[in-house]
């Protein structure tokens, strides 16, 4: 490998030798041709290491495990010796934009500037905490000897389906048993590794290298003015659905405290839709089963992710390559164990593209489908960019896709032209119970979806030590989501391990920032589709679906081309005309919510926010 770099710098030179055009500086006439080198390289080197992740990932076995950090190790080699070849260019002082912004880009080397052993151990520790998560396995409430109920899909529709408060508090904290206390050591190390290799790559900690990528230093400001901008929003959605909770499950919900974090039909209390069925506006106005409709019309889960390809299609968007169909893993494989959350993959070699995930035929699972094919879309629009530009204009950008093309999915609208919803019209009452049901599983999420790397960053900083991670975890959770744990939580516990993405190292404030702008985004296809008029009570943006409208997809697809070869303020701009984040087009799809939610915690005379946990005050530091 360090021959092909000798070779050519050797070619780059005679080419500058050779070179008559006096505008181009030589260096940017040498970088030209070795940004076009490493970039072959780049795009070799990461098919190689995903080809290797998705084999472990796919078939959870140790000796894939070495697989996959022999070929981490062997990348990161080749990567921090291409690294040292383009930080000797002058790049700062290029005049041609693109090159300049390629070589910022490639001027980060990520956790490859960490000598190899340490960097192999950092490797090895975010796989040591993936499998202890994606293996655990816990005993039943009702039968101690049957201990195989996985996380998927056992545990998670025990929690979306039971209102037995004791099962329920059963296997939220046997969850947590299962997996923290394993995690929490291996955590401790990953967080010394990580800010190592961030301050190698000119970062003063971790969670500045993750926020880099925002490529604006007041981007913690704008998400905090953000949640400002949403929170009385959610702080009444809280107070209505503790009410409701309180009347289902007795003193176990306090009448203005947070709520136990067990009850709200999610492991990680992030979404709240399962609590649906005894928390609707209009109880006695009963809605379809969506979930039943799909098993009643013979749905298979290769026909749930063709409906979602044919959606993508419709809108003038690119369908799926065979290759796709050929080799995603999209229901769970009986005979090895898998990473089961699901994730889409690029193999960055313009072909090879896939989905993993543990489908089901639920209505949920229908809209991931949705949600991850998006990704793919995302994917095949910038296939062509070079491949430090084939990514989200921000993080947040690839995960507002899927759920852009869901908030269409889940309309009424759309499931009657699917034939999933049979009822010909909708009343003002069944529209509020379809809002309210969606605002479960928007509005509940934004506090998780902000706590979550709030959490982060103050352990990257130091500012939470591994002394008081838990402490500090449940002082956020009841801080921004008003919840608390069933039972008192101790240092001995380590509950921030219970999600995935604390455990693989994935940042998560792109899914806060995703739930903004994926409304802003709507609204902005919808007023191209003709779907939505402001002001216009017959055309309200909830109601709007974009399927088979080709205006408002090649509008989307001019921003997906662009994938991060500009700052994100000049994508957003491309489809909403507009360079900041607004959360204006979120309070305006649930604004019919948000007066019926203010109007009846008035009547029913309901506190609004919540007093201080007494389980929060008792959490034990040791």
């Amino acid at each position: 490998m360090r021959k092909n770099i000798v070779l050519l710098l050797a070619v780059l030179n005679f080419h500058y030798a050779i070179s008559t055009d006096p505008e181009i500086e030589a260096e940017e006439l040498k970088a030209r041709d070795f940004i076009q080198f490493l970039n072959k390289k780049t795009a070799e080197n990461a098919n190689k290491a995903s080809l290797a992740h998705w084999a472990y990932a796919s078939n959870i076995t140790d000796a894939n495990l070495q697989n996959q950090l022999a070929v981490d190790a062997e990348v990161a080699k080749e990567d921090k010796q291409y690294w040292l070849e383009t930080i000797k260019f002058n790049w700062k002082t290029f005049t041609d934009y693109d090159l300049k912004r390629q070589f910022k880009k490639y001027s980060k080397l990520g956790t490859s500037a960490l000598p190899e052993e340490k960097l192999n151990r950092l490797n090895k520790i975010i796989s040591d905490m993936q499998k202890i998560y994606s293996t655990a396995k816990i005993c039943a409430y009702d039968d101690p000897e049957k201990c195989n109920l996985a996380l998927e899909p056992e545990l998670t529709n025990i929690l979306a389906n039971s209102q037995n408060a004791d099962e329920l508090k059963h296997v939220w904290l046997e969850w947590r048993k299962a997996v923290g206390p394993h995690c929490r050591k291996l955590f401790e190390e990953y967080v010394d590794l990580s800010n190592e290799a961030a301050r190698l790559n000119n970062y003063t900690d971790n969670g500045e290298n993750w926020l880099d990528s925002y490529e604006d230093p007041q981007i913690k400001q704008q998400i905090e003015s953000l949640w400002e901008q949403m929170k009385p929003l959610y702080l009444q959605i809280h107070a209505y659905v503790r009410f409701q909770l309180r009347k289902k499950y007795g003193d176990i919900v306090s009448e203005k405290g947070p709520i136990p974090a067990h009850l709200l039909g999610n492991m990680w209390s992030q979404t709240w839709r399962n609590v649906a069925k005894f928390t609707l506006p209009y109880p006695e106005k009963k809605d379809e089963d969506l979930t039943e409709e799909l098993r009643k019309q013979n749905y298979t889960v290769e026909k749930i992710f063709r409906t979602s390809e044919d959606f993508f299609k419709s809108i003038n968007l690119t369908e799926m390559p065979e290759i796709f169909w050929e080799r995603s893993i999209l229901e769970k494989p009986k005979d090895r164990e898998i990473v089961c959350h699901a994730s889409a993959w690029d193999f960055f070699d313009g072909k090879d593209f896939r989905i993993k995930q543990c489908t089901e035929v639920t209505i949920e699972h229908f809209k991931t489908a949705h949600h991850e094919m998006g990704h793919i879309e995302y994917y095949l629009q910038y296939k062509n960019q070079p491949v430090k530009y084939r990514r989200g204009a921000n993080s947040g950008f690839h995960e507002a896709v899927g759920d852009l093309i869901s908030l269409s999915v889940q309309s009424r609208k759309h499931l009657r032209k699917l034939g999933l919803l049979k009822s010909e019209t909708d009343d003002p009452e069944n529209t509020l119970n379809n809002l309210f049901q969606i605002g479960l599983d928007k509005i509940t999420f934004l506090p998780f979806g902000y706590l979550m790397d709030l959490w982060r960053w103050d352990v990257f900083s130091g500012k939470v030590t591994p002394d008081n991670y838990n402490c500090k975890w449940w002082e956020l959770r009841e801080k921004y989501q008003g919840i608390e744990p069933p039972i008192n939580r101790s240092e001995a516990d380590f509950d921030p391990a219970a999600k995935y993405h604390i455990v693989a190292s994935v940042p998560y404030i792109r899914y806060f920032v995703s739930f903004v702008i994926q409304f802003q985004f709507h609204r902005a296809v919808c007023e191209k589709a003709g779907q939505y008029v402001p002001n216009d009570p017959s055309k309200p943006l909830y109601e709007c679906d974009i399927y088979q409208n080709t205006e408002a997809g090649n509008a989307l697809k001019k921003m997906l081309q662009l994938g991060s070869s500009r700052p994100w303020p000049d994508a957003i701009e491309v489809l909403t005309g507009q360079r900041t984040m607004d959360a204006s087009g979120l309070l305006e799809y649930f604004k019919p919510l948000q007066t019926w939610l203010e109007a009846e915690n008035k009547k029913n005379g309901v506190f609004i926010g919540w007093e201080t946990s007494t389980k929060g005050k008792n959490v034990m530091i040791k």
